[in-house]
Protein backbone atom coordinates (compact mmCIF):
# COMPACT_ATOMS: atom_id res chain seq x y z
CA UNK A 1 0.00 0.00 0.00
CA UNK A 2 0.91 3.76 -0.51
CA UNK A 3 0.65 6.43 1.30
CA UNK A 4 -1.81 8.05 -1.55
CA UNK A 5 -3.98 4.78 -1.06
CA UNK A 6 -4.21 4.83 2.68
CA UNK A 7 -5.06 8.59 2.97
CA UNK A 8 -7.80 8.07 0.48
CA UNK A 9 -8.99 6.10 2.59
CA UNK A 10 -8.89 8.09 5.63
CA UNK A 11 -10.65 10.97 4.28
CA UNK A 12 -13.48 8.63 2.60
CA UNK A 13 -14.32 7.78 6.29
CA UNK A 14 -13.62 11.45 7.95
CA UNK A 15 -16.22 12.75 5.01
CA UNK A 16 -18.70 10.61 5.46
CA UNK A 17 -18.27 10.56 9.19
CA UNK A 18 -18.43 14.57 9.30
CA UNK A 19 -21.16 14.46 6.69
CA UNK A 20 -23.37 11.74 8.90
CA UNK A 21 -22.67 13.93 12.05
CA UNK A 22 -23.90 16.93 10.21
CA UNK A 23 -27.12 14.88 9.05
CA UNK A 24 -27.72 14.17 12.86
CA UNK A 25 -27.82 10.71 11.41
CA UNK A 26 -24.65 9.72 14.46
CA UNK A 27 -25.17 10.41 17.76
CA UNK A 28 -22.95 13.27 19.24
CA UNK A 29 -21.07 10.46 22.36
CA UNK A 30 -21.64 6.67 22.39
CA UNK A 31 -19.72 6.04 25.18
CA UNK A 32 -18.57 2.39 26.05
CA UNK A 33 -16.38 0.02 27.81
CA UNK A 34 -12.53 1.09 28.17
CA UNK A 35 -11.52 -2.49 27.82
CA UNK A 36 -13.95 -2.92 25.51
CA UNK A 37 -12.87 -0.53 22.78
CA UNK A 38 -9.47 -1.56 23.25
CA UNK A 39 -10.66 -5.25 22.51
CA UNK A 40 -12.98 -3.95 19.27
CA UNK A 41 -10.13 -2.61 18.10
CA UNK A 42 -7.85 -4.78 18.19
CA UNK A 43 -5.42 -2.76 19.39
CA UNK A 44 -3.02 -5.55 20.74
CA UNK A 45 -3.03 -7.31 17.51
CA UNK A 46 -1.78 -4.58 15.30
CA UNK A 47 0.80 -3.54 17.82
CA UNK A 48 3.04 -6.69 18.01
CA UNK A 49 1.91 -7.48 14.09
CA UNK A 50 1.37 -4.42 12.31
CA UNK A 51 -0.10 -4.70 9.02
CA UNK A 52 -2.58 -1.76 9.98
CA UNK A 53 -2.71 -0.40 6.31
CA UNK A 54 -5.53 -1.56 3.00
CA UNK A 55 -8.40 -2.85 4.22
CA UNK A 56 -6.85 -3.91 7.59
CA UNK A 57 -7.18 0.43 8.04
CA UNK A 58 -10.25 0.63 6.06
CA UNK A 59 -11.99 -1.84 8.64
CA UNK A 60 -10.09 0.21 11.48
CA UNK A 61 -11.44 3.58 10.30
CA UNK A 62 -14.84 2.10 10.59
CA UNK A 63 -14.56 1.35 14.53
CA UNK A 64 -12.81 4.11 15.61
CA UNK A 65 -15.14 6.66 14.00
CA UNK A 66 -17.37 4.76 16.01
CA UNK A 67 -15.66 5.47 19.54
CA UNK A 68 -16.04 9.81 18.67
CA UNK A 69 -17.47 12.33 20.17
CA UNK A 70 -19.19 14.16 17.28
CA UNK A 71 -18.03 17.56 17.17
CA UNK A 72 -19.83 18.11 14.13
CA UNK A 73 -23.01 17.14 15.09
CA UNK A 74 -25.32 20.13 15.76
CA UNK A 75 -26.19 18.50 18.98
CA UNK A 76 -23.12 19.09 20.43
CA UNK A 77 -23.31 21.90 22.75
CA UNK A 78 -20.52 20.53 25.26
CA UNK A 79 -17.14 21.92 25.87
CA UNK A 80 -15.58 24.99 24.54
CA UNK A 81 -14.30 22.77 21.58
CA UNK A 82 -14.27 23.66 18.25
CA UNK A 83 -16.40 21.89 15.28
CA UNK A 84 -13.14 22.82 13.27
CA UNK A 85 -12.97 23.96 9.73
CA UNK A 86 -11.85 21.36 7.27
CA UNK A 87 -8.98 23.77 6.54
CA UNK A 88 -7.19 23.12 10.40
CA UNK A 89 -7.55 19.71 9.45
CA UNK A 90 -5.30 20.02 6.16
CA UNK A 91 -3.05 22.49 8.38
CA UNK A 92 -2.82 19.45 10.92
CA UNK A 93 -1.81 17.12 8.23
CA UNK A 94 0.32 19.22 6.30
CA UNK A 95 2.37 20.12 9.42
CA UNK A 96 2.44 15.98 10.76
CA UNK A 97 3.89 14.24 7.51
CA UNK A 98 6.30 17.65 7.24
CA UNK A 99 7.42 17.49 11.05
CA UNK A 100 9.08 21.05 11.12
CA UNK A 101 9.62 22.07 14.44
CA UNK A 102 9.45 25.62 14.09
CA UNK A 103 10.89 27.24 17.14
CA UNK A 104 14.17 27.39 15.74
CA UNK A 105 13.78 28.97 12.09
CA UNK A 106 15.96 26.73 10.20
CA UNK A 107 13.61 24.05 11.20
CA UNK A 108 10.67 25.12 9.57
CA UNK A 109 10.82 28.72 7.91
CA UNK A 110 7.68 28.77 6.26
CA UNK A 111 6.27 27.76 9.90
CA UNK A 112 7.64 29.99 11.38
CA UNK A 113 7.19 32.71 9.12
CA UNK A 114 3.12 31.41 9.55
CA UNK A 115 2.95 31.99 13.01
CA UNK A 116 5.16 35.49 12.47
CA UNK A 117 2.64 36.78 10.63
CA UNK A 118 -0.61 34.97 12.70
CA UNK A 119 0.80 36.74 15.80
CA UNK A 120 0.89 40.10 14.16
CA UNK A 121 -2.45 39.67 13.18
CA UNK A 122 -3.86 38.63 16.26
CA UNK A 123 -1.66 41.86 17.60
CA UNK A 124 -3.53 44.35 15.23
CA UNK A 125 -6.68 43.24 16.60
CA UNK A 126 -5.94 43.56 19.94
CA UNK A 127 -4.62 47.00 18.99
CA UNK A 128 -1.05 46.71 19.44
CA UNK A 129 1.33 47.79 17.21
CA UNK A 130 2.70 44.43 15.26
CA UNK A 131 6.46 43.21 15.39
CA UNK A 132 8.16 44.75 11.61
CA UNK A 133 9.47 42.30 9.33
CA UNK A 134 13.09 44.33 8.96
CA UNK A 135 14.82 41.84 11.75
CA UNK A 136 17.53 44.20 12.38
CA UNK A 137 14.84 46.53 14.57
CA UNK A 138 13.59 43.47 16.93
CA UNK A 139 15.77 44.23 19.36
CA UNK A 140 13.96 47.93 19.50
CA UNK A 141 10.82 49.34 21.88
CA UNK A 142 7.26 49.86 20.34
CA UNK A 143 5.97 46.96 19.54
CA UNK A 144 4.03 43.69 20.85
CA UNK A 145 5.04 39.97 20.57
CA UNK A 146 4.08 36.21 21.38
CA UNK A 147 3.84 32.79 20.93
CA UNK A 148 2.00 30.23 19.58
CA UNK A 149 1.59 27.38 21.98
CA UNK A 150 0.30 23.81 22.96
CA UNK A 151 -2.69 24.96 24.51
CA UNK A 152 -4.24 28.30 26.90
CA UNK A 153 -3.14 26.75 29.58
CA UNK A 154 0.53 26.90 28.73
CA UNK A 155 -0.35 30.35 27.31
CA UNK A 156 -1.14 31.25 30.99
CA UNK A 157 1.80 29.56 32.17
CA UNK A 158 3.96 31.67 30.32
CA UNK A 159 1.96 34.74 31.29
CA UNK A 160 2.88 34.21 34.74
CA UNK A 161 6.58 33.42 33.93
CA UNK A 162 6.98 37.12 31.81
CA UNK A 163 5.04 38.61 34.53
CA UNK A 164 7.62 37.15 37.30
CA UNK A 165 9.97 38.37 35.35
CA UNK A 166 9.01 41.78 35.30
CA UNK A 167 8.61 41.55 38.92
CA UNK A 168 12.00 40.07 39.37
CA UNK A 169 14.28 39.90 36.90
CA UNK A 170 16.56 37.95 39.06
CA UNK A 171 13.88 35.01 39.48
CA UNK A 172 15.42 33.02 36.92
CA UNK A 173 18.91 32.56 38.36
CA UNK A 174 18.30 33.26 42.38
CA UNK A 175 14.46 32.08 42.38
CA UNK A 176 11.93 34.08 44.24
CA UNK A 177 11.48 35.45 47.53
CA UNK A 178 8.37 34.08 49.26
CA UNK A 179 6.39 37.41 49.04
CA UNK A 180 4.79 37.65 45.52
CA UNK A 181 1.26 37.02 45.51
CA UNK A 182 -1.52 37.37 42.51
CA UNK A 183 -4.55 38.80 42.27
CA UNK A 184 -7.26 36.95 40.59
CA UNK A 185 -11.74 36.39 40.73
CA UNK A 186 -12.85 33.48 42.33
CA UNK A 187 -13.77 31.83 39.26
CA UNK A 188 -10.66 32.07 37.16
CA UNK A 189 -9.59 29.15 34.75
CA UNK A 190 -7.74 26.23 36.79
CA UNK A 191 -4.91 26.94 34.47
CA UNK A 192 -3.99 29.81 36.86
CA UNK A 193 -3.78 28.31 40.12
CA UNK A 194 -1.77 25.39 38.02
CA UNK A 195 0.65 28.48 36.72
CA UNK A 196 0.77 29.62 40.63
CA UNK A 197 1.48 25.90 41.54
CA UNK A 198 4.10 25.18 38.96
CA UNK A 199 6.20 28.48 39.78
CA UNK A 200 6.21 27.66 43.01
CA UNK A 201 4.04 30.55 44.44
CA UNK A 202 1.54 28.50 46.27
CA UNK A 203 -1.56 28.75 45.58
CA UNK A 204 -3.06 30.24 49.16
CA UNK A 205 -0.95 33.41 47.64
CA UNK A 206 -3.73 34.39 45.04
CA UNK A 207 -5.96 36.82 46.57
CA UNK A 208 -9.59 36.84 45.38
CA UNK A 209 -11.10 40.12 43.88
CA UNK A 210 -14.99 40.16 45.12
CA UNK A 211 -17.33 39.97 42.46
CA UNK A 212 -20.52 40.60 41.58
CA UNK A 213 -23.84 37.97 41.10
CA UNK A 214 -23.04 37.28 38.11
CA UNK A 215 -19.16 36.37 39.00
CA UNK A 216 -18.13 39.57 37.10
CA UNK A 217 -15.02 41.30 39.21
CA UNK A 218 -15.70 44.51 40.73
CA UNK A 219 -12.79 47.03 40.02
CA UNK A 220 -14.13 49.32 42.62
CA UNK A 221 -12.56 46.37 45.32
CA UNK A 222 -9.38 46.25 43.67
CA UNK A 223 -7.78 49.30 46.47
CA UNK A 224 -8.98 47.32 49.39
CA UNK A 225 -7.50 43.90 48.09
CA UNK A 226 -4.21 45.51 46.69
CA UNK A 227 -3.75 47.14 50.67
CA UNK A 228 -4.26 43.53 52.01
CA UNK A 229 -1.92 41.86 49.36
CA UNK A 230 0.84 44.63 50.85
CA UNK A 231 -0.64 44.26 54.82
CA UNK A 232 0.72 41.10 54.43
CA UNK A 233 3.90 42.12 52.68
CA UNK A 234 3.23 40.72 49.43
CA UNK A 235 4.78 41.77 46.21
CA UNK A 236 1.52 41.94 43.53
CA UNK A 237 2.78 39.54 40.78
CA UNK A 238 -0.22 40.32 38.20
CA UNK A 239 -4.30 40.63 37.97
CA UNK A 240 -5.88 38.50 35.94
CA UNK A 241 -8.89 38.67 34.57
CA UNK A 242 -11.26 37.06 32.84
CA UNK A 243 -12.59 37.46 29.28
CA UNK A 244 -14.28 35.35 29.49
CA UNK A 245 -15.35 33.27 32.38
CA UNK A 246 -15.52 29.41 31.92
CA UNK A 247 -18.53 29.27 33.95
CA UNK A 248 -21.50 31.16 32.77
CA UNK A 249 -19.30 33.48 29.91
CA UNK A 250 -19.42 36.79 31.14
CA UNK A 251 -16.33 39.61 30.87
CA UNK A 252 -14.67 41.10 33.77
CA UNK A 253 -14.57 45.30 32.82
CA UNK A 254 -11.36 45.85 31.15
CA UNK A 255 -10.55 49.42 30.89
CA UNK A 256 -10.89 49.97 35.10
CA UNK A 257 -9.02 47.11 35.50
CA UNK A 258 -6.67 48.27 33.30
CA UNK A 259 -6.27 52.08 34.30
CA UNK A 260 -6.16 50.31 37.90
CA UNK A 261 -3.47 48.20 36.93
CA UNK A 262 -1.01 51.23 34.98
CA UNK A 263 -1.98 53.36 38.52
CA UNK A 264 -0.35 51.53 40.38
CA UNK A 265 2.55 49.43 38.56
CA UNK A 266 0.90 45.55 38.10
CA UNK A 267 1.05 43.57 35.52
CA UNK A 268 -2.50 42.61 33.80
CA UNK A 269 -2.98 40.05 32.26
CA UNK A 270 -6.45 38.64 30.54
CA UNK A 271 -7.28 35.35 30.40
CA UNK A 272 -9.00 35.58 26.76
CA UNK A 273 -8.83 32.17 25.46
CA UNK A 274 -12.33 32.30 24.77
CA UNK A 275 -13.37 35.09 24.11
CA UNK A 276 -10.58 37.63 23.00
CA UNK A 277 -12.67 36.37 19.58
CA UNK A 278 -14.88 39.07 19.81
CA UNK A 279 -12.07 40.83 18.74
CA UNK A 280 -13.47 40.45 15.53
CA UNK A 281 -16.94 40.99 15.27
CA UNK A 282 -17.55 45.10 15.41
CA UNK A 283 -20.73 44.07 17.07
CA UNK A 284 -19.32 42.83 20.28
CA UNK A 285 -15.69 44.04 20.58
CA UNK A 286 -17.41 46.43 23.01
CA UNK A 287 -16.71 43.23 25.44
CA UNK A 288 -13.37 43.81 25.72
CA UNK A 289 -12.57 47.52 25.77
CA UNK A 290 -9.78 48.17 27.66
CA UNK A 291 -7.73 45.29 26.27
CA UNK A 292 -5.10 47.04 25.02
CA UNK A 293 -4.18 48.18 28.71
CA UNK A 294 -2.79 44.63 29.29
CA UNK A 295 0.35 43.16 29.59
CA UNK A 296 -0.67 39.97 28.30
CA UNK A 297 -3.12 38.48 26.23
CA UNK A 298 -4.03 34.60 26.03
CA UNK A 299 -6.45 34.21 22.90
CA UNK A 300 -7.14 30.15 21.96
CA UNK A 301 -7.82 29.84 18.25
CA UNK A 302 -9.11 25.93 18.63
CA UNK A 303 -12.32 27.54 20.24
CA UNK A 304 -13.84 30.40 18.59
CA UNK A 305 -11.47 30.70 15.68
CA UNK A 306 -12.99 26.84 14.43
CA UNK A 307 -9.50 25.71 14.48
CA UNK A 308 -8.54 21.98 15.69
CA UNK A 309 -7.31 21.89 19.11
CA UNK A 310 -4.60 22.29 19.82
CA UNK A 311 -3.98 26.02 18.99
CA UNK A 312 -3.02 28.89 21.70
CA UNK A 313 -1.50 32.15 21.62
CA UNK A 314 0.21 34.23 24.75
CA UNK A 315 0.70 38.05 23.24
CA UNK A 316 2.04 40.95 24.91
CA UNK A 317 2.13 44.18 24.26
CA UNK A 318 5.83 44.72 24.88
CA UNK A 319 8.09 41.86 23.02
CA UNK A 320 10.50 42.56 25.17
CA UNK A 321 8.83 41.65 28.47
CA UNK A 322 8.43 37.97 26.74
CA UNK A 323 12.17 37.75 24.82
CA UNK A 324 13.32 38.62 28.76
CA UNK A 325 11.19 35.74 30.38
CA UNK A 326 13.23 32.54 30.04
CA UNK A 327 16.87 32.09 30.11
CA UNK A 328 18.88 29.00 28.31
CA UNK A 329 21.81 27.67 27.11
CA UNK A 330 22.15 25.10 24.42
CA UNK A 331 24.54 25.31 22.76
CA UNK A 332 23.21 22.67 19.84
CA UNK A 333 20.73 25.50 19.49
CA UNK A 334 21.85 28.98 20.59
CA UNK A 335 25.37 30.22 18.89
CA UNK A 336 25.99 32.33 15.91
CA UNK A 337 24.48 31.90 12.84
CA UNK A 338 23.10 33.40 9.71
CA UNK A 339 19.42 34.12 10.67
CA UNK A 340 17.27 35.28 7.85
CA UNK A 341 14.18 34.67 10.44
CA UNK A 342 12.91 34.64 13.87
CA UNK A 343 13.49 31.94 16.34
CA UNK A 344 10.65 31.90 18.78
CA UNK A 345 12.39 29.02 21.44
CA UNK A 346 13.64 32.00 23.68
CA UNK A 347 9.59 32.56 24.22
CA UNK A 348 8.27 28.97 24.40
CA UNK A 349 8.00 26.24 27.38
CA UNK A 350 8.28 23.93 24.62
CA UNK A 351 11.47 23.37 22.73
CA UNK A 352 10.04 20.73 19.95
CA UNK A 353 7.01 22.94 18.55
CA UNK A 354 4.53 21.76 15.87
CA UNK A 355 3.45 24.31 13.25
CA UNK A 356 0.78 25.47 14.92
CA UNK A 357 0.23 28.81 13.06
CA UNK A 358 -0.63 26.55 9.72
CA UNK A 359 -3.42 24.66 10.97
CA UNK A 360 -5.27 28.73 11.95
CA UNK A 361 -4.23 30.47 8.69
CA UNK A 362 -5.60 27.54 6.54
CA UNK A 363 -8.94 29.20 8.34
CA UNK A 364 -8.35 31.87 8.51
CA UNK A 365 -7.36 32.27 4.72
CA UNK A 366 -10.85 30.03 3.84
CA UNK A 367 -13.03 31.92 5.45
CA UNK A 368 -11.29 35.11 5.76
CA UNK A 369 -11.79 37.44 9.05
CA UNK A 370 -15.04 38.24 8.19
CA UNK A 371 -16.15 35.20 8.12
CA UNK A 372 -14.34 34.28 10.89
CA UNK A 373 -16.18 37.47 12.48
CA UNK A 374 -19.56 36.20 11.13
CA UNK A 375 -19.35 32.87 13.08
CA UNK A 376 -18.45 34.79 16.61
CA UNK A 377 -21.39 36.70 15.91
CA UNK A 378 -24.27 33.84 14.77
CA UNK A 379 -22.81 31.54 17.72
CA UNK A 380 -23.49 34.73 19.94
CA UNK A 381 -27.10 35.85 19.06
CA UNK A 382 -28.01 32.32 19.00
CA UNK A 383 -26.90 31.89 22.40
CA UNK A 384 -28.91 35.28 23.47
CA UNK A 385 -32.24 33.91 21.33
CA UNK A 386 -31.94 30.85 23.58
CA UNK A 387 -31.17 32.79 26.55
CA UNK A 388 -34.62 34.49 25.76
CA UNK A 389 -36.46 31.43 25.52
CA UNK A 390 -35.42 29.28 28.34
CA UNK A 391 -36.68 32.11 30.27
CA UNK A 392 -39.98 32.06 28.99
CA UNK A 393 -39.84 28.61 30.39
CA UNK A 394 -41.86 28.26 33.87
CA UNK A 395 -39.48 26.46 36.34
CA UNK A 396 -35.82 26.79 34.40
CA UNK A 397 -33.57 28.53 36.75
CA UNK A 398 -31.58 30.59 33.89
CA UNK A 399 -29.50 32.75 36.22
CA UNK A 400 -27.16 35.13 34.10
CA UNK A 401 -28.17 36.94 30.93
CA UNK A 402 -25.32 35.36 28.52
CA UNK A 403 -22.44 37.96 27.20
CA UNK A 404 -20.58 34.81 24.69
CA UNK A 405 -21.75 31.64 23.40
CA UNK A 406 -22.32 30.23 27.28
CA UNK A 407 -25.07 29.77 28.67
CA UNK A 408 -26.52 27.98 32.22
CA UNK A 409 -30.06 26.75 33.27
CA UNK A 410 -31.25 24.69 35.59
CA UNK A 411 -34.18 22.48 35.81
CA UNK A 412 -36.38 21.71 39.16
CA UNK A 413 -34.66 19.67 42.36
CA UNK A 414 -31.56 18.88 43.27
CA UNK A 415 -27.69 19.06 42.21
CA UNK A 416 -27.63 15.43 41.76
CA UNK A 417 -30.67 15.90 39.99
CA UNK A 418 -29.06 18.45 37.22
CA UNK A 419 -26.22 15.06 36.74
CA UNK A 420 -28.99 12.47 36.23
CA UNK A 421 -30.79 14.53 34.02
CA UNK A 422 -27.53 15.36 32.07
CA UNK A 423 -26.28 11.34 32.33
CA UNK A 424 -29.11 10.54 30.50
CA UNK A 425 -29.03 12.78 27.77
CA UNK A 426 -25.42 11.25 27.62
CA UNK A 427 -27.03 8.03 27.12
CA UNK A 428 -29.25 8.48 24.42
CA UNK A 429 -26.55 10.25 22.60
CA UNK A 430 -28.69 12.91 20.59
CA UNK A 431 -27.33 15.64 22.57
CA UNK A 432 -24.23 16.45 24.67
CA UNK A 433 -24.12 19.03 27.14
CA UNK A 434 -21.69 19.68 30.33
CA UNK A 435 -22.43 20.93 33.94
CA UNK A 436 -21.11 24.05 36.18
CA UNK A 437 -21.33 25.39 39.71
CA UNK A 438 -22.20 28.66 39.78
CA UNK A 439 -22.86 30.53 43.04
CA UNK A 440 -22.71 27.34 44.86
CA UNK A 441 -25.23 25.77 42.83
CA UNK A 442 -25.44 23.31 39.84
CA UNK A 443 -26.57 24.08 36.35
CA UNK A 444 -26.37 22.53 33.14
CA UNK A 445 -24.39 24.43 30.80
CA UNK A 446 -24.84 25.15 26.59
CA UNK A 447 -21.86 26.28 24.92
CA UNK A 448 -23.21 26.90 21.59
CA UNK A 449 -19.81 25.78 19.52
CA UNK A 450 -21.07 24.06 16.07
CA UNK A 451 -21.80 26.63 13.13
CA UNK A 452 -24.82 24.56 12.47
CA UNK A 453 -26.39 24.29 15.91
CA UNK A 454 -30.16 25.95 15.79
CA UNK A 455 -32.72 26.75 18.07
CA UNK A 456 -34.77 24.12 16.89
CA UNK A 457 -31.87 21.61 18.50
CA UNK A 458 -32.60 24.04 21.79
CA UNK A 459 -36.21 23.36 21.89
CA UNK A 460 -35.49 19.51 20.60
CA UNK A 461 -33.31 19.39 23.83
CA UNK A 462 -35.22 20.78 26.52
CA UNK A 463 -38.73 18.44 25.04
CA UNK A 464 -36.02 15.42 25.47
CA UNK A 465 -34.96 17.04 29.24
CA UNK A 466 -38.68 17.32 30.26
CA UNK A 467 -39.67 13.84 29.28
CA UNK A 468 -36.71 12.45 31.03
CA UNK A 469 -38.24 14.90 34.16
CA UNK A 470 -41.89 12.98 33.40
CA UNK A 471 -40.41 9.56 33.35
CA UNK A 472 -38.45 9.73 36.41
CA UNK A 473 -40.86 11.22 38.83
CA UNK A 474 -40.42 14.95 38.75
CA UNK A 475 -38.83 17.17 40.81
CA UNK A 476 -35.93 15.54 43.15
Amino acid sequence: MTFRSDLDIVATALDRQVAQARARAVPVLAQRPLATLIDELRLDHFARQGGLEGEALQDFMGRYLKTIINLHQPGYLGHQVAAPHPGAALGALIDALTNNPMAIYEMGPGAAAIEYFVINWMLEKVGWTPAPLDLERLGAAGFGGGVLTHGGSLANLTAMIAARSSVRPDAWREGHRDDLALLAPGNNHYSIERAVGILGLGTRNIYPVPTDARGVMDPDALPSTLAQVRADGRTPLALVANACSTAVGVHDRLRPLGEFCRAEGIWFHVDGAHGASALLSTEYRHLLDGVELADSLTWDAHKMLRTSAVCAALLVRDHRTLDSAFSQEASYLFHDKEQPGFDFLPRAVECTKSGLGLKFYLVLAALGEQGLADYVERQYRLTADAYVWLRGIEGLDVPVAPESNILCFRLPGSDARQLELRRQLLVEGDFYLTSTQFQGRRYLRLVFMNPETTMEDVERLIARLRRFERETGGVE
